[in-house]
């Protein structure tokens, strides 16, 4: 037997040998070898992720959930979450039946049952990162954070302290791993802050320790999305603060910053060829007069070879519903957004392009 392998042996190295040594048959060698380690094509497989603003399930839409089950909201919209590899949308509320109501204009406390409406949805992630998920106080932070473990929805932007609040979320996809940060830059005072001792929301209004949150995702990832509640209610341009600051994200690695609070659609702009996307508006939302109030839209975002392109889905609100409306609306929203952004602006079939 241990002739036979050292024979076998002897073979293989003679083998060897004649394909290395040989003249013109080591070029056949590392040809192989070249082609085993470079892959067919450089390209990678797109990745496509929805985002949306404000969801609010609360008051009459609450009441049209109740009458009409938790997937009332997103009947008209779910396709498109469904249709993405990742959806993410900003949570406006606290969602719990406990909790002291805070002193504030406006409280929101939605049932359990609406997380699973936002499952059914296929929402993936939410942001809780706003100026309402402590509405309730922390008890009501806490069943919010604990019913979307629950549905299996991931969150950010709010936790039990300042690093967990930080964390983003994070999902791989096509071999690439995605990282979704929340952050609020609009908050009632200092004690909605998470800090190492005290639960609460990932707080925007310092640059330190924000940044080194933001740059640890972009370390951990291969693509960072930052998605901050900021700005002025029911304003068109965002405040100066804010065109800083996200080109402060982008300078630090960032890919793609979306902005929500408004409660009205802003501009857009590409800084080093990203976007930045200063509110997406009201999304799932009931109670505002205002006819701005009821625009929306959807970003979709495609992520490919480092690259980010995007678009919009325009949509109107109507009795808490958003949904697509016609081809004029789509072109009426994309002339104001033309009118209200920097050097972009969207192509009549939604796409966002620079000026």
């Amino acid at each position: 037997m241990k002739k036979i392998v050292r024979r076998a042996t002897f073979i293989l190295l003679v083998a060897f040998l004649v394909v290395v040594l040989i003249p013109g048959n080591e070029k056949l060698f590392t040809d192989d070898v070249k082609a085993a380690q470079i892959p067919a094509n450089n390209t990678t497989k797109p990745i496509t992720i929805t985002f949306a603003g404000d969801v609010m399930l609360d008051k009459g839409v609450g009441a049209r959930i109740n009458k009409y089950g938790v997937d009332y909201p997103f009947k008209y919209v779910s396709p498109y979450f469904k249709n993405s590899d990742l959806s993410v949308v900003n949570l406006e509320t606290s969602v719990s039946t406990r909790g002291n109501a805070a002193t504030k204009e406006f409280t929101f406390r939605s049932q359990p049952k609406t997380v699973q409406g936002i499952k059914n949805a296929g929402i993936d992630i939410v942001s809780l990162a706003n100026n309402h998920t402590l509405d309730y106080g922390p008890v009501a932070l806490f069943d919010t954070m604990n019913y979307l473990k629950k549905a299996n929805i991931g969150y950010t932007g709010a936790g039990k302290n300042i690093d967990d609040a930080f964390t983003a979320q994070y999902r791989t996809i096509n071999g690439k791993k995605i990282a979704i940060l929340g952050i609020s830059r609009v908050l009632p005072d200092t004690s909605w802050m998470a800090s190492k001792s005290r639960a609460g929301i990932a707080s925007g209004y310092t640059m330190n320790p924000m940044m080194s949150y933001v740059k640890n995702a972009v370390k951990k990832s291969d693509y960072t999305i930052v998605f901050v509640h900021w700005n002025k209610e029911r304003m068109d341009y965002p405040e100066a603060y804010a065109r800083t600051m996200g080109k402060q994200y982008i300078d630090a690695g960032v890919d793609v910053v979306i902005g929500a609070h408004s409660h009205s659609l802003m501009g857009t702009e590409l800084y080093k060829g990203k976007p930045i996307y200063y509110s997406l508006g009201n999304f799932v939302f009931e109670g505002n007069s205002s006819p701005k109030g009821k625009e929306s839209m959807i970003v979709k975002l495609t992520l490919q070879n480092n690259k980010v392109s995007s678009s919009i889905i325009p949509l109107h609100i109507d009795n808490g519903q958003p949904r697509p409306v016609n081809n004029a609306y789509n072109q009426t929203i994309i002339k104001k957004l033309n009118k209200l952004s920097y050097n972009t602006k969207f192509t009549s079939t939604c796409s966002m392009v620079s000026k």
